[in-house]
């Protein structure tokens, strides 16, 4: 049976199994990469087990390690009172502050998972203290993330202008980062108004010094503790570092938030015990597993030899069209910068050619590869749903499923109207 049939058979298995029996996709997803991966593939264990994402592991249980410390001693508290007074009590501002944040973040050159890494946990805490749906903030920082991930001194568009220049072709960097701008930001005013952003417009302001008890209705508040102690001010203080280093130094988010977390927690070991219980074990396995598993596929050399099938294709737009597509799909699971490596040769001889519109196309390419960030099984999307409060982590991971899912199929073909057939 063709290779690449055996692969979305693998992922048609691994998605009916875990959702039929209630059992970990990540965990599903590990055993179909063993057992394709040795029996039908022909790969070393060794090899498999190398696709298992060490750094995303290192990230989530660092980052949900130190901010579930920070939760503990009321830091997270403390910060939500401080912003939330910035924007004066305006709950409809806060999702566009995020993506604000995570754009300028991102667009002054922290690679996109230092970003999320840094403001998800904090978005997360204001979602649930603000009676925001979580799912909302989350995307706001993601789609913020990519809204800045194309500026001219950005990782990606560093990435994509290197592979193009490699293969003779040259773009302008402003309208790259305007069009991408521009529709991130279109894509977050339609998550804002699916998820309920209109019912934060129509609630007005809310005090910066009160929370809402009992999740929903509102029937008492209680006063907020805005006082700064030794504990709060030494974790803020880790976490302003963390950023600073993250942004100047480029040093590993994870491993710095780890180092921050185990030494407050060794500092005041009572938080330790409520820390660890943010950690959101289950995505670690879910999201390890389903990387795993791509992983394996591009050890193989699947998804080249699908890529590779597009060269086979005579005309211009359908081919196009596909190399989009195929961008969405393996974007929504392994690594985006990977895609931009993979696909932009591929599409050059067109390119050069004149049947595509240069500039139309690349950023057709870079829409389609990056607003699949959002899925579950991204650095991002998995960090939405680790931060969230446990039984809030299945709607979380639902709602991702749903818009990464919608993604993979707009954003590509959204981006091949309005880029690649409709722009002059």
């Amino acid at each position: 049976m063709n290779p690449e049939i055996v692969a979305v058979l693998g992922l048609v298995a691994i998605f009916a199994i875990s959702m039929s029996r209630g059992i970990n996709m990540g965990a599903v997803g590990l055993v179909t990469a063993f057992v394709l991966g040795v029996t039908y593939y022909d790969l070393e264990v060794d090899d498999i087990v190398g696709g298992f994402p060490g750094n995303l592991f290192v990230t989530l249980v660092g980052v949900t390690f130190l901010f579930g410390i920070a939760r503990a001693n009321g830091t997270v508290d403390l910060m939500v009172s401080g912003a939330v007074a910035m924007v004066r009590g305006r709950t409809a501002l806060i999702p566009w502050v995020f993506f604000g944040l995570a754009a300028i973040i991102t667009g002054v050159g922290a690679v996109s998972a230092a970003t999320n890494a840094i403001l998800v946990p904090v978005a997360l805490a204001f979602a649930y203290r603000y009676r925001i749906n979580p799912l909302l903030l989350g995307l706001s920082v993601l789609n913020g993330t990519n809204a800045g991930g194309f500026s001219p001194i950005s990782v990606y568009f560093s990435i994509v202008d290197g592979v193009l220049k490699q293969n003779d072709i040259a773009v302008s960097p402003g309208p790259v980062f305007a069009l991408t701008f521009v529709t991130n930001l279109l894509l977050n005013l339609v998550a804002f108004w699916l998820l309920g952003g209109r019912e934060l417009v129509r609630r007005g302001r809310e005090s910066a010094d009160e929370r809402p008890e009992n999740g929903g209705g509102v029937s008492t508040t209680t006063r907020v503790d805005t006082r700064w102690g030794v504990m709060q001010l030494l974790t803020i203080g880790s976490v302003v570092a963390l950023v600073v280093l993250a942004l100047t130094l480029s040093l590993d988010v994870g491993f710095m938030a780890l180092t921050a977390a185990v030494v407050l927690a060794a500092i005041r070991p009572q938080d330790s015990s409520d820390a660890m219980a943010h950690i959101g074990w289950n995505t670690v396995l879910l999201i390890g597993g389903m990387v795993t598993y791509i992983g394996m596929l591009q050890t193989a050399g699947v998804i080249e030899d699908l890529a590779q099938t597009v060269s086979t294709i005579s005309v211009p737009l359908v081919a196009a069209l596909t190399i989009l597509f195929i961008a969405g799909v393996v974007s929504a699971f392994a690594s985006t910068n990977a895609m931009f490596v993979v696909l932009v040769p591929l599409a050059a001889p067109l390119l050069l050619g004149g049947e595509l519109g240069m500039l139309g196309f690349v950023v057709a390419l870079c829409v389609a590869a990056s607003a699949v960030d959002s899925s579950p099984f991204s650095t991002g999307g998995a960090l939405v749903i680790a931060n969230g409060e446990e039984q809030d982590r299945d709607r979380l991971f639902r709602g991702l499923m749903f818009w990464g899912a919608s993604m993979i199929v707009v954003a590509p073909l959204f981006a091949w109207l309005a880029f690649v057939v409709l722009w002059p």
